[in-house]
Parts: C-alpha cells; sequence; structure tokens
C-alpha cells in the first residue's frame, strides 16, 4: 500500500510517501521553491515523493490531506451564530474551505499525463498532528498532546494512543489557543514575520519574569487540563491576521488596544531591544511553560502512563520541551524533527495506513534524513562546470578517497577557527539542520556566535547555536541523560563544562542538543568522534545552512551561499573547496 500524505495551503506546506507503514520519503516545499514557510499546493514535493520511488501518480493508494472541513461542524455553527464574527472572516474561511476540497482537481490538473485511481482521504488536523508523533514514536501505548495555533477549529487536541489506535480524549476549540497566545506577543515585541515565535525562546533567558500578574490576564487555567483566553486582549477571533501574497503567509495585528493599554506601544520592527521587551519574552514563556505543564499533568493523571508524545507547532518549543521531565511525572518524551504542520503530512498518511492495512506494527522514525541525496558523480560536475569561477576566486578543490582522511583534516579545520559548510547525504525531514545540511564551527571558540553572524547568519545577537554530541557523552556534559535526535529539547549543560564550550552554552547556562549516534548518522557522528580526539570535546556548533532562506537543498544552493558569505570551507560528499589564505 503506497500512501500520499499531504500539508498544503497554510505554511509549511510538505509532502511524504509512505509504503506499507514505512517511510519512503518526507520533504517540505520551502526546500524546493527556495520560499521560508511556502504556503500553496506542494506539487514540487508530490513529484520529489514519485521520482524519488520511480512511481507515478497513478501507483498511488491513497491521497491524504491532514485537513478535514467537516470535523468539528456543529461547534463551527454553533460559533458562528452565537458570535456572529467578522463577514470578512467567514468568507475567508469559505475561501480557504474551497481551496481544500478542489483538490481532486489540483491532483488531476498538476498531474495531466497519469490517472489517480486511488482513494483520497481527509484527516483531522489534529488527529494528524498526534498520529504524527505517536505513530512514529518507540513506545507502544503513550499519551499524546497536539498543541498549536488553529487547525479544523481546533488548537489543542489531548489523546491516548494504544497499539496503532489512537483516542482523543478532549479538544480545546477556537478561540482559546495557546499558539495565538503566544504569537500575540511575538508580535508585541516586533517580530512580524511568521514562524518568528522561536526568536522568543531565544530573548527569554535574557529577561526576568516580572510581569507575570500583568500577561496572566490573557490566559487562564481551567479544569481538566484546558485553558482559556481572555478574548478582550485579542483581535484574530474578529479579523483576518493572515494573508497570503505570492505563496507567502504575511501577518496581521493580533493583538488588541487593551494589550498595549496594559504593556505599553509594541516594539516597531528596527527598534532597540530593551530590558523591558526581554522581561516579556522571559514571562510569556513562563506563562506558556505552566499552561502547557497544567494540560500534561492532567494527561498524566488521567492515563498514569510514563509516555508522552508531543507535535503541533508548539511541540516545536524545544524549551518547554526540556523541562517536561522536571515539571510532570512523564518519563519518557517523543517530539518528531517536523511537530509542526508540515509533520501533518506523515500523520494523515500514517491514519490511512493503519486504518487500510492489516499490518498493524508501528514504524519508529529514529532519524529525520526522508529528503533527496546526490552522488559525487554529480558534485563532480557542478565543480567542473565552475571551474573558471573557482580559479578566480582562487578556491582549492580536493577530493578524497577516503572519507577517514577528509574527517581528520576537516577537524583540525575546525579546531583552528574554521566555518565548515557540510552537505552530506539525503535531506533533513523539519526544519532543523542536522548534520546534513549544516554550518559547523568550533564550539570552545568564544567568538565563534560573533563570527557565525558576521560571515553567514546575519541573525539577532540573542539566539543561541546548537550543540551537536556524541550520544554516549551526553550525561558527561549535560545535566541529564537524554536521547533528542531532532533538536527538539534544550537542557542545562553542566556548570564545569561550560567554560569549556562557550559558543553552544546559552546565557542561561542551556544547550538546545542534538545527539547523534553512529547508526542514523555515521558520517556526522565520525567527524564529531575526530574532533573529540584532537580536543577531548565530544561536541560540534551546528546550525542551518543558510543565508536568511530555505536550508540549502541542492549542491547548487550549497555552493552558491558559500560564495555570498565567508565561509572559509565547503564539503559537499568526498569534495573539499577551500578559500584560499
Amino acid at each position: 500500500m503506497r500512501i500520499i500524505g499531504i500539508n498544503a495551503f497554510h505554511g509549511d506546506s510538505s509532502a511524504c510517501l509512505i509504503s506499507d507503514g514505512k517511510i519512503i520519503s518526507a520533504v517540505e516545499e520551502e526546500r524546493f521553491t527556495r520560499i521560508k514557510h511556502w504556503v500553496g499546493f506542494p506539487k514540487k514535493s508530490i513529484e520529489f515523493c514519485l521520482n524519488n520511488s520511480n512511481l507515478k501518480i497513478s501507483d498511488i493508494d491513497f491521497i491524504c490531506i491532514n485537513r478535514n472541513n467537516h470535523a468539528n461542524y456543529i461547534r463551527k455553527i454553533f460559533y458562528i451564530i452565537s458570535k456572529t464574527p467578522n463577514l470578512k472572516l467567514i468568507l475567508e474561511r469559505v475561501k480557504n474551505r474551497k481551496q481544500w476540497s478542489s483538490f481532486e482537481k489540483l491532483i488531476k490538473d498538476n498531474f495531466p499525463n497519469d490517472i489517480f485511481k486511488g482513494k483520497f482521504l481527509n484527516v483531522e488536523h489534529h488527529l494528524s498532528h498526534l498520529s504524527s508523533a505517536f505513530h512514529l514514536s518507540p513506545f507502544k501505548n503513550s499519551c499524546i498532546i497536539s498543541v498549536d495555533g488553529f487547525g479544523d477549529f481546533t488548537s489543542t487536541a489531548l489523546g491516548y494512543g494504544n497499539d496503532t489506535k489512537i483516542k482523543i480524549h478532549s479538544k480545546i476549540f477556537f478561540p482559546h489557543s495557546l499558539g495565538v497566545f503566544y504569537e500575540a506577543i511575538t508580535r508585541y515585541l516586533g517580530f512580524k514575520n511568521y514562524g518568528d515565535e522561536y526568536k522568543i525562546m531565544g530573548l527569554a533567558p535574557y529577561g526576568n519574569t516580572k510581569y507575570l500578574e500583568k500577561l496572566k490576564k490573557l490566559i487562564s487555567l481551567e479544569k481538566n487540563g484546558k485553558f482559556k483566553l481572555n478574548l478582550d486582549y485579542f483581535l484574530f477571533h474578529k479579523t483576518k491576521h493572515y494573508e497570503t501574497i505570492n505563496n507567502q503567509i504575511t501577518t496581521g495585528q493580533i493583538f488588541s488596544n487593551k494589550l498595549i493599554d496594559l504593556l505599553g506601544p509594541p516594539r516597531n520592527i528596527n527598534d532597540e531591544i530593551t530590558q523591558f521587551h526581554k522581561d516579556i519574552a522571559s514571562t510569556a514563556q513562563k506563562i506558556y511553560e505552566e499552561t502547557f505543564f497544567h494540560s500534561l499533568n492532567y494527561l498524566y493523571d488521567k492515563y498514569n502512563n510514563d509516555n508522552i508524545c508531543v507535535a503541533g507547532g508548539c511541540g516545536m518549543n524545544s524549551v518547554a520541551n526540556g523541562k517536561i521531565k522536571k515539571n510532570t511525572k512523564f518519563k519518557n518524551i517523543y517530539i518528531q524533527s517536523a511537530a509542526g504542520d508540515a509533520g501533518g503530512a506523515l500523520g494523515s498518511a500514517f491514519i490511512a495506513h493503519h486504518s487500510n492495512s492489516k499490518k498493524k506494527e508501528k514504524f519508529f522514525m529514529s532519524h529525520s534524513y526522508w529528503g533527496n541525496e546526490f552522488s559525487n558523480d554529480y558534485i563532480k560536475n557542478l565543480c567542473e562546470q565552475n571551474y573558471k569561477l573557482f580559479e578566480k576566486e582562487n578556491f582549492i578543490t580536493k577530493y578524497f578517497n577516503d572519507f577517514t582522511e577528509l574527517n581528520e583534516n576537516l577537524a583540525k579545520d575546525i579546531s583552528n577557527g574554521k566555518v565548515v559548510g557540510w552537505f552530506q547525504g539525503k535531506m533533513e525531514w523539519g526544519p532543523r539542520a542536522l548534520g546534513n545540511r549544516s554550518i559547523l564551527a568550533d564550539p570552545r571558540n568564544p567568538k565563534m556566535k560573533d563570527i557565525l553572524n558576521l560571515k553567514i547568519k546575519r541573525r539577532e545577537s540573542f539566539r543561541p547555536f546548537a550543540p551537536s554530541i556524541m550520544r554516549e557523552h551526553v550525561a558527561d556534559w549535560f545535566e541529564i541523560d537524554d536521547e533528542v535526535p531532532f533538536m527538539m529539547k534544550v537542557y542545562q549543560i553542566k556548570k564545569e563544562k561550560r567554560k569549556l564550550i562557550p559558543a553552544v552554552t546559552h546565557v542561561d547556562g542551556s544547550g538546545r542538543l542534538q545527539t547523534v549516534k553512529e547508526q542514523s548518522n555515521k558520517k556526522y557522528y565520525n567527524l564529531i568522534k575526530e574532533f573529540y580526539k584532537l580536543t577531548k570535546i565530544p561536541i560540534l556548533l551546528n546550525t542551518s545552512f543558510n543565508e536568511n532562506e530555505p536550508i540549502v537543498c541542492k549542491p547548487e544552493e550549497a555552493l552558491n551561499c558559500f560564495i555570498r558569505t565567508k565561509m572559509d570551507i565547503l564539503v559537499m560528499g568526498s569534495y573539499v573547496i577551500k578559500r584560499s589564505q
């Protein structure tokens, strides 16, 4: 049974292919279109999934979409009748619904040379999220939670997974949303782009939670793990606050003047970030965590199960995720690498599989490498095509027959302060670079954070860089021993170790770690191992291979990024390209 899962017409459009309950491919459309958080029909992602397996659309049994317009229908009607929302908002919802209902036509129009003979399946948004977490986890049974902005009139779903079945216990419906609370504070602090919420996580440790009394007026905890927004402080339920222009989401005003009366004027995008803004970020993160743990503790008390699977856009809050064990009774946590809406493509596909297949065993997603890859011959041809450019720029190119030798040389370069673009194997699934499309550097260098921002990243100084660590060394360096392959949890670095790796130690002593195992990524693991042999540090600084754009997808994009920036070395497959001294 071959199934294509799709997330479309919202941020992070994506597609995946599973076959007999196993992931074959999973990619996000932004990597191909080169537009962050690309919105629309993920044609290029679907084409990749098909071409990667030499399939046609007629070979597919199910096409699944992580949206069901009929879900929570009575709730929607009741809300419209009782609240009489803005007519423009209703018309926008209708327009959005039409997009989702036209999928059969879109498949036919975009794949005109073949006929899809299978079935279409609409899967409720949060059921897709829950599936993307539980059905890919190592747990036979587990509590599950999905938290995000909104999807199918719901912001949060709490449930339980047993074997391959998922039961949704309760939901929190529109207009109450923990994701919207966090988004409102993000916009108030002057971060206007869709998906900027992660910046609040980076800013929060610089502040204090001195505005708890004020910000708690925006959200209250309710019985049974639920919460409620004080809608007087918001506008999103009255007016349209998202708009799609050229397949990009633009955000509008989400909070009301009452929030301005409470806190003062919002920060403009180019204003200085003051201590006040840092304190607001810190307070918002604290309230988010308290609300999140409130729901988690209810789940634990109801099911008394040590396992928890987390999904939804808020599942990307790695700071909160790293505090789950300290603030709840859960002992084991699974969050897959694309916890947000992109991951719903996988969830919808696995719902279809487990609903229609006799094969009931689960699939454990232990790594994120489900995208495209390129051969050494492809990279060689690219280098030959750019021979004159390399000569002009005084680039030095070398091919290594032995990858051990390559790693030995590269570990020395990194230990000497060089910044390396590392392009290997299959592209990662999700927003994190996890060792195949990464920029790497020495975590010991106290100036490396500034060097990277000056040379390449050009991003806010308060945002930390991540440590990639050999799995067996986690307990020696962090205050907890946990497996974090997808960089989805932030943990405290041991106090005596922080001075050894200042480039990846945040201001509060934390690090958003990625654990690396040889069986999951042999090349990356062995490079870290070579660095460890040289320095006694089993860690590399890892950040995404990009420059204010989606993470690079193809060797051409990696080369262009290398040329545009002041990166010192580019490694693609067995080829190493260096700037001459």
